[in-house]
């Protein structure tokens, strides 16, 4: 199968060159070295493994702003995973028109999310709607705040834009598969965790492969930013890495054989087997992370304590009448156990009090 698929893109993409070249080439002038030259450079990195075997073989470009390397060139960009995290503000007996002012006198929520995280944050191809696990989300926190879900204002974010979209301000939160790290604590203040995922790995089932251990020379695709692409060097030191600029592009180069698998949080990953019948999610816990609502971190400038205990609230609130359960079940309950969520670590008082 993932031969066949080999071969019909090959065949697409020759196709279409060939189409391309026919109307605007002069087939009786010499060569030019300097365009031979370019063209050579375009064409690399070009595929990597299509089936068990190693060796590079050619094929259609890889996807837009994206690059090959091994695993061991690769400088992992967070470093400090097994740090004690800071933890976030716990809901006090506020209102919103206390907590969020601002946001309540502009009359809407303005969110970062995704548009092609399938199950989790994505466009409906059949209704152009915004759908997902995560803009549920964002509905519940805008209920509490205004009484109506429908008060959000959606950014479509990059993985890499997340952090300065806070800082910068142009949107209020994050809701986007975003892991809770101490590194990350450093520049952005986290809600309480809405979500627990383990690392594993997607693959093509006709692949055979089924454990980290059979990827040496083989190529997992991640996402830049990603703390999975940060992790694989580590778990799978001999492979080779195709760092992406989105999820979406690590599908794509897996089903045309670009890539042997595609290693993020099992989420995520449903998301992708969802969409794609001939795909499994295979092999042992590479890690297990949790995903927090970003906001901006409270500075001398912008004070966004209010604005975490209120989302916070939202969390608290969601679990406790059932409609995190009902969430879960509803997106990922076909693919996914229902996780335990890890109890909220709640800064101290004193150190609350310390800040203001």
């Amino acid at each position: 199968m993932a031969h066949s698929r080999a071969l019909f893109a090959l065949a697409l993409t020759a196709t279409l060159l060939l189409s391309a070249c026919g109307t605007t080439t002069d087939d009786t002038a010499p060569p030019d070295p300097a365009l031979q030259e370019k063209e050579v450079a375009n064409e690399l990195p070009r595929a990597i493994n299509s089936d068990p075997l190693t060796a590079p073989i050619a094929g259609p470009p890889l996807p837009v702003g994206s690059r090959w390397m091994p695993a061991e060139e690769y400088t992992p960009k967070e470093s400090n995973f097994d740090a004690e995290l800071r933890g976030t503000y716990r809901p006090e007996d506020k209102t919103p028109e206390e907590r969020v002012p601002n946001i309540i006198e502009r009359g809407r929520l303005i969110v970062g999310v995704d548009q092609s995280h399938n199950l989790l944050s994505y466009r409906d191809a059949a209704t152009g709607e915004l759908r997902g696990f995560e803009v549920d989300l964002a509905h519940e926190i805008a209920e509490d705040i205004f009484g109506d879900r429908n008060r959000v204002d959606f950014r479509f974010l990059e993985s890499a834009e997340r952090t300065r979209a806070l800082a910068n301000g142009t949107v209020d939160i994050v809701i986007r598969t975003m892991t809770i790290t101490p590194d990350r604590e450093k520049e952005i203040a986290f809600s309480q965790p809405y979500m627990i995922t383990d690392t594993r790995m997607l693959v093509l089932t006709s692949s055979g492969i089924t454990s980290v251990e059979q990827t040496s020379g083989r190529t997992l695709c991640a996402v830049d930013g990603s703390t999975a692409l940060d992790k694989i060097p580590d778990f799978a030191p001999n492979s080779n890495l195709l760092i992406t600029k989105s999820w979406g592009d690590c599908l794509m180069s897996l089903q045309l054989g670009q890539a042997n698998a595609v290693v993020v949080d099992d989420a995520l990953l449903s998301g992708m087997m969802a969409q794609d019948p001939y795909s499994s999610i295979v092999g042992e816990t590479l890690d297990t992370e949790v995903y927090g609502i970003g906001v901006r971190k409270p500075d001398a400038h912008y004070d966004s304590r209010g604005l975490i205990r209120q989302v916070n609230s939202t969390l608290e609130r969601i679990q406790d009448d059932g409609t995190w359960r009902s969430l879960f079940d509803e997106w990922f309950g076909p693919y996914l156990p229902v996780p335990t969520l890890p109890e909220p670590k709640y800064i101290s008082e004193r150190d609350t009090e310390e800040q203001s």
